[in-house]
């Protein structure tokens, strides 16, 4: 399993996704270009001593990226057509977040083998992305990795 983010614009989440995929033993993809410098203090400071633990891979952009898929991608968007909690985790998907501002472009949306989105009340439009990696992570482990 891992988590792939596209062209991220915010330190502070990517920050905050790097320690939550460090505490759950989830590789993380970052595809280039970011809106900061990857060692930006505001990563940093969200994802404290545990984003350094994490185990990231750079691309320089998608194609660099989508050379080294194995796994489904998993896209997480406002725009997907399954709920979560319809979709069966494997342990090779990988789950792609788009960027805060502009969430992916249609080739990209194109690739995803499943595009799925989180449920919300009626009169909200989405969650921010670093609460909803987690919750998609969550699940992912729930049903691939974690024992119960």
């Amino acid at each position: 399993m891992r988590l792939a983010l596209f062209e991220p614009d915010i330190a502070g989440n990517v920050g905050t996704l790097l320690r939550t995929a460090a505490c759950w033993g989830i590789g993380v993809d970052l595809i280039e270009p970011m809106g900061f410098a990857f060692g930006d203090r505001a990563m940093a400071r969200a994802g404290m001593d545990y984003a350094a633990r994490a185990d990231v891979v750079r691309h320089a952009d998608w194609a660099a990226f989508e050379r080294q898929v194995s796994g489904r991608i998993v896209l997480m968007t406002t725009a997907g057509a399954m709920p979560l909690s319809n979709i069966s985790f494997r342990a090779d998907d990988i789950i792609l977040l788009g960027s805060e501002g502009a969430g992916v472009p249609a080739a990209v949306q194109d690739r995803a083998d499943l595009r799925i989105l989180i449920p919300m009340r009626p009169g909200f439009r989405s969650l921010n992305v670093a609460v909803a990696g987690g919750v998609a992570m969550a699940e992912a482990c729930r049903q691939t990795v974690w024992a119960f």
